[in-house]
């Protein structure tokens, strides 16, 4: 394979799960490390970098409205949480030897920067990798839908979806043993067949702005770097 990428400017999908490890919640410091680690290798390929996290490991905003709290509201708890993650994240690639840049699309100027469209561009071009929080700043919309809509914001060329798994199965191969694993597929495949790894809203505004999604473990050591070399095993998303 080749040491330069095969995208040349990325949007990583990180979910808050992954940053917890083995554990059930919380931030895995190895972990997060090792992921900051990839990320600062990833980036020295010569590839811009937004990384969108999501807050699974910490609050998920779906969970609570039977619990008394409205959805909306849930909603907005689980994007404050995704800004504790970023902040985390930001934090690991600066010991991993990059700069990075925290942008939320909350306000809460206090801890980073409000996100917009001309920041962000600004920051991945003087070669930072930009940590976009705070979902898409409304509620009902995924951190799936948010990677989407900032990859086409900032004018990149693919979208790279952190999971368990290596790629996308007809089933979870955890639990099922005759899951089949797809190579490739098209949006209107993903779509049509219902594949859970993201939700319809995220794989149809992927369609509309013909942007690929390649869908990987985290799991082993270097494995944004790998995908970015065309190596390892993913699953590719596009038409």
């Amino acid at each position: 394979m080749t040491s330069v990428p095969i995208h040349r400017r990325v949007v990583v999908k990180l979910s808050g799960e992954a940053l917890a490890g083995a554990a059930s919640s919380g931030i895995d410091q190895p972990t997060l490390d090792r992921i900051a680690a990839d990320l600062v290798r990833a980036h020295a390929l010569g590839c811009a970098i937004a990384v969108v996290v999501g807050a699974g490991n910490i609050f998920r905003g779906v969970e609570v409205s039977s619990r008394g709290v409205s959805r909306e509201t849930g909603d907005m708890m689980g994007m404050l949480a995704t800004v504790m993650n970023g902040l985390a994240v930001e934090a690991a690639i600066a010991r991993a030897g990059a700069a990075a840049r925290t942008l939320s699309a909350l306000a809460v100027p206090q801890v980073c920067e409000p996100y917009s469209i001309q920041r962000a561009r600004k920051h991945l071009d003087l070669g930072r990798i930009v940590v976009l929080a705070g979902g898409t700043g409304n509620p009902y919309f995924t951190t799936d839908t948010t990677a989407v809509l900032r990859a086409a914001e900032l004018g990149c060329d693919a979208v790279l979806k952190a999971t368990n798994v290596d790629g996308v199965y007809s089933a979870d191969p955890r639990r099922d043993s005759s899951a089949r694993r797809y190579e490739r597929l098209t949006h209107r495949e993903a779509i049509a067949k219902d594949l859970k790894v993201m939700d319809g809203t995220a794989f149809a505004l992927a369609r509309e702005n013909r942007m690929p999604i390649i869908v990987f473990s985290i799991a082993g050591e270097g494995a944004i770097t790998a995908v970015l070399r065309g190596e390892g095993r993913a699953t590719i998303v596009g038409d």
